[in-house]
């Protein structure tokens, strides 16, 4: 079973989010699921629990009603045979060395990507191929 992994993104900024975008559909030829944010995110997942390929979520850290820290929390709650086979990677503009500390230790969190969005560095990290 060779599907193409789903894309989510969780993003508020509107420019990152048509950005990464054309990224994803232009150099992987896959399209991408957008929320606005982690609770919209966290809708969609629980929407979604059927999926029966790799889930790549693209989450950012800096966001109204509910930021990237918060939705980890709850993306700790789903079901361990739901996010087994999920990466997600965290796309940040932070310095602050707390807060990418918080993000490299955390054990959901495949990667940690610097903005704006690195896409020939995320092809080489998929792990799908």
């Amino acid at each position: 079973m060779d599907l193409k992994p789903v894309f989510l993104l969780i993003e508020d900024n509107l420019i990152d989010q048509l950005v990464i975008k054309q990224l994803i559909k232009k150099s992987l030829d896959s399209d991408i699921n957008i929320t606005n944010n982690g609770r919209e995110g966290l809708e969609w997942l629980y929407n979604h629990q059927d999926l029966n390929q790799t889930l790549i979520i693209l989450l950012d850290i800096q966001m109204p009603i509910m930021n990237g820290f918060d939705f980890l929390e709850e993306y700790d709650k789903l079901s361990d045979e739901f996010k087994k086979e999920n990466q997600i990677y965290v796309l940040s503009s932070t310095l602050d060395s707390d807060e990418i500390k918080k993000i490299r230790d955390n054990n959901y969190v495949t990667e940690f990507l610097n903005k704006p969005f690195p896409i020939e560095d995320f092809k080489k990290k998929l792990h799908f191929n």
